[in-house]
C-alpha cells in the first residue's frame, strides 16, 4: 500500500509538472539572406573596425522573430501581473556562432541589444567576443526597444519592413499615458521587451527546425543548447534587474524552471520601468536589489558608476537559492572605445539616422583601459558556477572613504577587480570625463612622465617581471583568465621596448 502511495504521489507529480505551460515559441523567419545591398546593421564585417568571423570559425545570421507578448504592471515586490495581453510584435535575433556544431560548447549568451544610443550595440560581443570565441560559445543579440527599431527601418527600409512593437493600447485609451520618455513613443510600448526575451530563450532552448543551434539536427539527443546565460549592459543591465525580479519568477511558476541558468548585470543599479507609463521603482524599494533568483546573479561595476550606484552593494551569497556576487573594476570605465569599435560603421549609424558618438572628450580620447579581461573572467567563473557548483572567487569592492575613493600613491583606486594596469601602472585611471554624449562615463587616462617611469621601472625587464607577478596571481585567484594573462604579458612587452632608455632592458 505504502509503494502504492508513493508512486501515485510521483505520478501525480509528473502529470503536474507536463501540465506546466510552457513559453510560446515565437515564428521565426530566416536567415535573412545578405547581400551587398542588403545586410544586419551592426553586421560583424560592416562594424567601425571590421571582423572576419571565417577566421575564427564562426558565422552570423540574422533572423525576424515574431509573437505576442504582454505587457506587465509591477506594483509591489514579486511577480509582474498582465496590464495588456497578446500584443503582436516583430523584432530581429542576430546570432553568432560556430560554424561546426563539434566547436559549440552548448552555452549561449543571450543579450538584449543597448539601445542607449539610440541604435543597437553589442556590447557583449564587444567586450567578450575573444572569450566566447575561445570556449565556442554562441552570442545572441536582440533589438529591444522600438526606438532601435526606428533606425533599423532608417537603415534599410526593405529589410526591416515588418519590424513591430505597436502599442496593443489606442491613443485614446487613458492607460496609454499621455507623456513619454524622450526616446519612446506612445505608437509603441517598450514593454513587450520581456516577453520577447523569454520567447527567444524558449526557441534557442527548442528543436524547433528554424533553431540554428541545432545544427540541423532537431530529432537528435541529447539537445546541443545545455545553458542560456541572460546578458545586460548598462540600460539593458537594468532590463536584466526587473527580468529577473519580475518576469523570472513567473516563467519558474508557469515553466518549472528558470529560462536562464544565470544574469550578468553590467554596470547598473537598479530595475527599468516594466513598461513605458510605469513610474521608476523608488530608492529603498525592495525591488530594487535581486535576491532569491535561484540561479547565479552576478553584478559587475566599472570605475566610472560604482560610486553613484554604492546604495545597489549587497553582500555576495553562496546560500541557495541566493547565488550572488557584486564586483567593481578597479581603473575600469563604463563607455569605452571598444563599444564604438564593434558598432555599426559610423555610415551604417548616419544611415540610420543617428548621429556618431565621438571616440574622444575634453580630456582626450576615451579610455583604452581593457574591460575584457575582468569581463571575461567573470563570466568563465559564472559559467563553472551554473555548470558544477563551484562559487565564484568573492573580491572586496573599490574602496570608498567618506564618501570618496581612496586613491593610492599614483591617484588609481583601492580595491576591485585588479589588474597590472593598477597594480603595476604606467598610467592614472580616470573613470569620468567631460564633454559630448557619454564623456561623463568614458573615462581617459594620464599616462606617467618618463622620469616617473624611471623611478618605478628601472629596467624594462623589472617593468615585465612585475607584471608577470601580478598576472600570476591574479590567475591563482580566478581573476584573469591564463589565456589573458598571456596576452597582457605580451602587452607588457612590447611597452617595454617603448620605454625611455634608461629603462629598456
Amino acid at each position: 500500500m505504502r509503494r502504492l502511495v508513493v508512486l501515485s504521489v510521483v505520478i501525480a507529480a509528473l502529470v503536474c509538472r507536463s501540465a506546466q505551460a510552457a513559453p510560446p515559441l515565437p515564428r521565426v523567419a530566416g536567415p535573412v539572406a545578405v547581400t551587398a545591398d542588403s545586410y544586419p546593421f551592426g553586421a560583424a564585417d560592416h562594424e567601425q573596425v571590421p571582423e572576419d568571423l571565417s577566421k575564427v570559425g564562426y558565422v552570423e545570421e540574422e533572423f525576424l522573430v515574431s509573437g505576442t507578448a504582454n505587457v506587465y504592471d509591477w506594483p509591489a515586490a514579486g511577480p509582474a501581473v498582465v496590464r495588456t495581453a497578446n500584443a503582436p510584435y516583430v523584432t530581429r535575433v542576430l546570432i553568432r556562432r560556430p560554424v561546426n556544431r563539434a566547436r559549440f560548447n552548448g552555452r549561449a549568451i543571450v543579450e538584449m541589444l543597448n539601445p542607449s544610443n539610440l541604435f543597437d550595440l553589442n556590447l557583449g560581443w564587444a567586450i567578450s567576443h575573444q572569450e566566447l570565441v575561445r570556449q565556442g560559445m554562441v552570442w545572441v543579440g536582440i533589438t529591444a526597444k522600438p526606438v532601435s527599431v526606428v533606425t533599423l527601418k532608417h537603415f534599410n527600409p526593405t529589410r526591416y519592413a515588418s519590424l513591430s512593437w505597436a502599442n496593443p493600447l489606442p491613443p485614446d485609451d487613458t492607460r496609454n499615458c499621455g507623456s513619454v520618455a524622450a526616446d519612446s513613443d506612445r505608437a509603441t510600448e517598450n514593454g513587450l521587451v520581456w516577453d520577447i526575451f523569454t520567447q527567444t530563450g524558449a526557441w534557442l532552448r527548442s528543436r524547433d527546425a528554424s533553431n540554428p543551434l541545432l545544427y540541423g539536427t532537431a530529432g537528435a539527443m541529447p539537445h546541443p543548447v545545455t545553458q542560456l546565460y541572460a546578458w545586460g549592459y548598462s540600460q539593458t543591465g537594468s532590463y536584466l534587474y526587473t527580468y529577473a525580479n519580475a518576469i523570472h519568477p513567473r516563467v519558474v511558476a508557469e515553466n518549472g524552471r528558470p529560462m536562464f541558468d544565470a544574469y550578468l548585470i553590467a554596470v547598473s543599479s537598479g530595475p527599468s520601468a516594466i513598461n513605458q507609463c510605469a513610474a521608476p521603482v523608488p530608492a529603498g524599494d525592495a525591488r530594487r536589489m535581486v535576491r532569491n533568483a535561484g540561479v547565479p546573479v552576478v553584478r559587475v561595476m566599472s570605475q566610472s558608476d560604482y560610486l553613484s550606484g554604492i546604495a545597489a552593494r549587497r553582500p555576495d551569497s553562496d546560500t541557495a537559492p541566493d547565488l550572488y556576487r557584486n564586483y567593481e573594476i578597479a581603473g575600469s570605465a563604463h563607455a569605452t572605445p571598444d563599444e564604438l569599435r564593434f558598432a555599426a560603421a559610423p555610415a551604417d549609424i548616419e544611415r540610420g539616422g543617428r548621429a556618431v558618438p565621438p571616440m574622444a572628450c575634453t580630456e582626450g580620447p576615451r579610455s583604452r583601459f581593457p574591460n575584457g579581461p575582468a569581463f571575461n573572467a567573470i563570466l568563465r567563473n559564472l559559467d563553472t558556477w551554473v555548470r558544477t557548483g563551484a562559487p565564484a572567487p568573492k573580491v572586496n569592492p573599490i574602496l570608498v572613504e567618506h564618501n570618496a575613493p581612496a586613491l593610492d600613491a599614483f591617484g588609481n583606486v583601492l580595491g576591485g577587480i585588479r589588474s597590472p594596469f593598477v597594480d603595476v601602472p604606467t598610467s592614472r585611471w580616470y573613470g569620468n570625463s567631460t564633454g559630448a554624449s557619454f564623456c561623463r562615463i568614458a573615462g581617459h587616462e594620464e599616462p606617467f612622465v618618463a622620469a616617473r617611469l624611471a623611478s618605478l621601472y628601472p629596467s624594462g625587464a623589472a617593468y615585465v617581471n612585475a607584471v608577470e607577478q601580478n598576472v600570476a596571481t591574479l590567475v591563482g585567484a580566478r581573476l584573469l583568465t591564463a589565456e589573458d594573462g598571456q596576452l597582457l604579458v605580451e602587452e607588457a612587452r612590447l611597452f617595454a621596448r617603448q620605454l625611455p632608455p634608461a629603462t629598456r632592458p
